[in-house]
């Protein structure tokens, strides 16, 4: 299991929202590049980078930003938010991004995630996010009727190369992640999954590891720019 730093982009600055709730930002840096090294510089192995904009919006909102981001380190960079048609998948898989992460589209066409993995195979996540054990769309703003346990198991046979489970409610809050959503999902999901949403600590960390080998990374956010987590000891309780 790797611990993946986040930066998350808001028109083109490094911000941590509570809860997903727009209006609620601490802006950390609007330099993201400055940060993306940073994490490089300490160790981190993969960066996750989410358009918050694009994710509300339905379109790429932050790419220029991202674009610098991958300039800026040699690690690879997974991206998500207001990726909804494979000509984006395709555009930021040509840009340099290593992996793309799909919520919304697969929600609304799952035509675009098959179309998607049989053309990128491996290079494709799929984000549920969740809250009150329902699949959450549209930067989180709307929550659909579709079970999250339901939503996971029909992936079975496409090239996904993992899910990015996080809970909402968890998510900016520095309360723990939520493991017993995450040992359901490790039991109902087809392919590995990767724990986001309220990790604080290196004990987080290792719980989530003891979930087994289903969970292969866990990405933190807060708990990295508030100092109250170091990039290093986490790395170092995972190993």
């Amino acid at each position: 299991m790797i611990v993946i730093p986040a930066i998350d982009l808001k028109d083109g600055r490094c911000v941590r929202l509570r809860q997903g709730r727009m209006q609620e930002e601490t802006v950390y840096s609007p330099e993201p590049a400055d940060v993306a090294r940073r994490w490089e510089d300490e160790g981190a192995q993969l960066l996750h980078v989410v358009d918050l904009n694009g994710a509300v919006e339905g379109t790429p909102r932050n790419r220029k930003a991202i674009e610098t981001i991958i300039k800026a380190v040699s690690i690879p960079v997974q991206v998500g938010g207001g990726i909804r048609t494979v000509e984006t998948v395709t555009g930021y898989l040509s840009s340099g991004v290593e992996r793309v992460v799909l919520g919304t589209a697969v929600v609304r066409d799952r035509a675009v995630l098959e179309e998607a993995c049989g053309r990128f195979p491996g290079r494709v996540l799929v984000g549920v996010d969740t809250q009150g054990g329902k699949v959450a769309v549209k930067g989180w703003t709307e929550v659909t009727d579709q079970n999250v346990d339901d939503f996971v198991g029909r992936l079975t046979g496409l090239a996904v190369y993992a899910v990015v489970y996080t809970d909402i409610a968890r998510d900016g809050m520095l309360e723990g992640p939520n493991l017993e959503g995450l040992r359901r999902m490790a039991g109902a999901c087809p392919v590995p999954l990767i724990a986001s949403g309220g990790i604080m600590r290196t004990e987080d960390l290792r719980q989530l590891r003891a979930l087994g080998p289903k969970v292969i990374g866990a990405i933190v956010g807060k708990a990295l720019y508030e100092g109250v987590l170091d990039l290093r000891s986490a790395m170092a309780a995972v190993n």
